[in-house]
């Protein structure tokens, strides 16, 4: 019997992590994280990710809100996956496939995948590229300190004051 139309299909209720479980998760305990992350850098398909790691698809995704390092780690496996897929478009497109093969590809949903990514995974490159320059930029300032702190250090020596150091 189908569902008459307008009734709202009922809201499952949240799965919650118990708090004492979520403080005692620790790298031993995150055992799953880079099989899930290297599935989805494979498929860029969070359920079948999930399937590979052993875990419920509510589980990545809630520590994706809590752990921005894990969040990061994601985003990276699905430039990563969106890659991958590129290049596979283009060997497919260059190469042509097998007519014989019993799984066909969809180039055509593959480029339209690719082009409507294109600026979330350019603006994903760009904010991992400034957090390259940011810690270069703070490793430069850590060492020009140090350097000043040297200089500072002989200037006295070789006007016979003594340094806080002595």
């Amino acid at each position: 019997m189908a569902k008459p139309t307008g009734q709202a299909r009922a809201k499952k209720p949240r799965t919650r992590i118990d708090a004492a479980l979520a403080a005692q998760e620790t790298k031993n305990s995150r055992h799953w994280q880079a099989e899930f992350l290297a599935a989805l850098a494979e498929t860029s398909n969070v359920t079948a990710a999930s399937a590979t790691a052993g875990v419920h698809p509510s589980r990545p995704y809630k520590l994706k809100r809590a752990d921005s390092e894990f969040a990061d780690k994601w985003r990276g496996a699905l430039c990563e996956g969106y890659d991958l897929l590129e290049m596979e478009v283009l060997h497919r497109l260059r190469f042509g496939e097998p007519r014989d093969g019993d799984a066909k590809f969809d180039n055509a949903t593959a480029l339209r995948l690719l082009s409507q990514h294109r600026e979330t995974v350019a603006r994903e490159r760009a904010i991992r590229a400034n957090a390259d320059v940011a810690l270069v930029r703070a490793s430069l300032h850590q060492k020009l300190l140090q350097i000043r702190d040297e200089v500072l250090a002989r200037r006295a020596i070789a006007a016979g004051v003594s340094t806080p150091d002595d």
